[in-house]
């Protein structure tokens, strides 16, 4: 793509006849602005600006018998793990629609976007502009119907306009992602935990806060040496509410010696001078030789809390895994566990057990309920590209007042380069439920 290489081609032939060429062939390379900039990957140069261009497209659909609130395992749907606003579990029965006698559902989801990166060298470090494209399409069909309320169809959107500039010390300032660190709180058991995947994975304040990040920002990060880097930042500030507009963001960080941890804090609504809401996040992660341990807990003003540890340790063919949660939500405080063993059975087989159990303090009109899942998986790794997973369970569906639910699972993906993936993925449930997913992604920069 860079159009120094016609350049350095015509000198490189030149230096073949006069040898005292090829020293310019050093100064001409040192010439590029991306080289000098330290960029790579799909890039352009001018004189004076490196262009990075990346992008990825992703499609995913799913069919079945699974809607209208199936009990299913997979929780990004409405299932047995699926939680609401206030912590606790909302399921239905999987039914036939009782007027028009018919049950199949079906989704299609398109995300594409593409992203350009212009940068240059200033007195203060390089400075960048940067602007990202995204299109979502999605479609959700439930019981043969019309396209459900979840479906969307939004054009191309400029998902991300902003500058910095900065070495050690960046500025940011326009339309980006938030600097909030809310990592460090992945439970290491195999099957996770069920109130880390209401929050999409380990802990978060209450989402019925309001606590808005990204958006329009003026954002401040710091690299200060050995591991430390700290953050601060008014984000949200585009919010048409204005009890709600304004984040302000405060972040500590440490990384280094196979240890990571962060804090994270957000006061929400501070451009009115009144702080509306407020929360906090914070995450330990290390790596002791055969040990592994995360730590996490979040909350807000409101009283809202929920935190998680897990804990690993490999043996030479077996890994050993716990994790446990609670949370404090309106209903009561709510706790679990899980637990899971694997075993490397070959180089490229691998065979995994696992456990989980929920404490549900409010989840029924009946009152304190519990639920569990167990569950078997074998992983084959059949080619360097090609990966099979099976899975048999059982959900304890009494979160719904129904019977227990036995279910199997089997995947395969394709993962044969380039970045291009793609898997198909089949679920059958003892309750009549069954789905297919398949999905296909390739990225690029």
């Amino acid at each position: 793509m860079k159009i120094r290489s016609l350049v350095l081609g015509s000198v490189a032939a030149a230096g073949l006849s006069t040898a005292g060429y090829a020293a310019d062939l050093g100064v001409l390379t040192s010439l590029d602005v991306c080289d000098n900039l330290g960029l790579s990957g799909l890039t352009i140069s001018s004189d004076t600006n490196c262009l990075q261009i990346s992008g990825s497209v992703e499609y995913e659909f799913k069919w079945g018998n699974y809607g209208a609130g199936v009990t299913l395992v997979d929780t990004s749907e409405s299932g047995f793990s699926r939680l609401n606003g206030d912590g606790n579990f909302t399921v239905a029965n999987d039914e036939v629609d009782p007027v028009t006698g018919k049950d199949n559902d079906w989704e299609s989801k398109l995300k594409a976007w593409v992203k350009f990166v212009g940068t240059a060298s200033s007195d203060f470090g390089p400075a960048s502009a940067v602007i990202k494209l995204q299109q979502k399409q999605y479609a959700l069909v439930t019981n043969e119907g019309a396209v459900g309320s979840g479906s969307a169809n939004v054009g191309v959107v400029l998902d991300e306009a902003y500058v910095s500039v900065g070495d050690s010390t960046v500025i940011m300032a326009g339309k980006k992602g938030s600097i909030m660190k809310k990592g460090e709180d992945v439970p290491l058991n195999v099957l996770g935990l069920f109130n880390s995947e209401k929050v999409d994975t380990g802990v978060n304040w209450g989402t019925e806060r309001g606590i808005g990040d990204g958006g329009h920002v003026i954002q401040i990060a710091s690299d200060l040496g050995n591991g430390v880097s700290v953050a601060a930042g008014l984000e949200n500030l585009n919010d048409t509410a204005a009890t709600k507009a304004g984040t302000a963001v405060g972040v500590i960080s440490y990384a280094g010696d196979g240890i990571a941890a962060h804090l994270t804090v957000a006061a929400a609504g501070v451009l009115d001078g009144v702080v509306e809401s407020w929360g906090y996040h914070a995450g330990f992660a290390g790596t002791f030789d055969m040990f592994k341990l995360v730590a996490a807990i979040a909350g807000d003003n409101a009283g809202y809390w929920n935190g998680l540890a897990s804990a690993a340790a490999t043996f030479d063919m077996f890994t050993l895994a716990a994790s446990v949660e609670a949370a404090n939500t309106a209903a009561g405080t709510d706790y679990g566990f899980g637990v899971s063993g694997s075993a490397a059975v070959t180089d490229t087989v691998t065979v995994n057990l696992g456990g989980r159990w929920y404490h549900d303090a409010g989840g029924t009109a009946n009152g304190v309920v519990d639920g569990y899942q167990i569950a078997a998986q074998l992983v084959a790794a059949v080619t360097e590209t090609i990966t099979l997973t099976g899975e048999v369970g059982l959900y304890d569906t009494t979160l719904n007042n129904s019977s227990d639910t036995f279910y199997g699972s089997g995947t395969v993906a394709w993962a044969p380069g380039g970045g291009f993936t793609t898997s198909l993925k089949g679920e059958a449930y003892a309750n009549g439920a069954y789905k297919a997913t398949f999905k296909a992604a390739k990225s690029f920069q």
